[in-house]
């Protein structure tokens, strides 16, 4: 009998989430910062003194330099190509830029000490989920630059370095795992998708297939999707025939993985795939009612008692 194991839930952990992460205030004046350099490197006013701050560039190249200079400073891998300033306070001393990168997430970017790096990605799905609990959520600023809402785009170039070779429709970041591994969602034309996630060693994936057992779902992936991609996996071998309908992840042992087909023709099978997805067995449901218990798509005729 083939033997499998699911792969362990981790639905609660999105409970975690981008919650941890406080949003920054929608407020485009504070007035009560002190003692906060126009950007890193530069002297603050001494206290007290009563002079005017130069002229701030709100945008354009001067912005951008600035903003640079923050992202430097805080350490991210960010060359930005526009920036805008989205806040400040009226003394200058502390100001907001949206930045928007060469490639990668946006940010806004705070000249604070130590300066401030928010990822544009997270951001938006920080407040999507603040919004899915209240409409009415405060979700603080966000990214507006036009590269900078292109969501799919960032978590398409996170699916490539993760190893999926689909081609990305849809992208968020759904949250974090109770040790802080960043979590998105990745949805690809035509085809399942996956969730995908970032630890120290690297990128980590799972398909949508097999969250779908996880007590979790994915958004960005239909039924149709999951068929379509189970399809594709059975081209040039004994299963090929098969016009597969429905799909179902039945789970994994040492590898390898078990997935059940329903065809068009009505009948059904249990497919056993290596770990690149390539036919190792074909059962038919007729006669798999012994392997991880059998068939759930097709109905066949109990077996023969022992």
């Amino acid at each position: 009998m083939f033997k499998y194991s699911h792969i362990a839930a981790f639905g609660a952990v999105l409970a975690v989430a981008l919650s941890a992460m406080p949003a920054l205030p929608a407020a485009a004046q504070d007035t009560g910062a002190q003692g906060m350099p126009q950007d890193p490197g530069a002297t603050p006013a001494p206290e007290g003194a009563n002079r005017a701050p130069p002229p701030l560039a709100t945008s354009g190249p001067a912005a951008a330099a600035a903003a640079q200079r923050i992202a430097n400073a805080a350490g991210t891998a960010c060359q930005v190509v526009e920036a805008n300033v989205i806040g400040q306070t009226s003394n200058q001393q502390r100001i907001t830029y949206e930045a928007a990168c060469a490639a990668g997430p946006g940010y806004i970017f705070v000249n604070s000490l130590p300066p401030e790096a928010r990822d544009c990605v997270l951001l938006a799905g920080q407040a999507e989920a603040d919004r899915a609990a209240n409409p009415n959520a405060d979700v603080g600023a966000q990214c507006v630059i036009p590269r900078n809402t292109e969501i799919a785009r960032v978590v398409g170039a996170y699916a490539t370095e993760a190893g999926i070779a689909c081609t990305v429709d849809q992208g968020a970041s759904i949250g974090r795992t109770s040790d802080n591994t960043l979590i998105y969602e990745v949805g690809c034309d035509g085809l399942d998708g996956y969730r995908i996630e970032k630890a120290a060693a690297g990128w980590t994936r799972t398909e949508c297939a097999v969250i779908a057992t996880q007590n979790s779902t994915c958004r960005f992936s239909t039924a149709e999707e999951q068929a379509a991609t189970l399809k594709a996996r059975l081209a040039g071998s004994e299963a090929s025939a098969c016009d597969v309908v429905q799909a179902r992840y039945i789970g994994a042992s040492a590898g390898d993985t078990l997935y059940e087909a329903r065809c068009g023709a009505g009948n059904g099978i249990i497919v056993r795939f290596t770990p690149e997805h390539v036919v190792r067995q074909v059962f038919l449901c007729e006669a798999a009612q012994r392997i991880a218990g059998g068939c759930r798509l097709t109905t066949v005729a109990a077996a023969p008692a022992a």
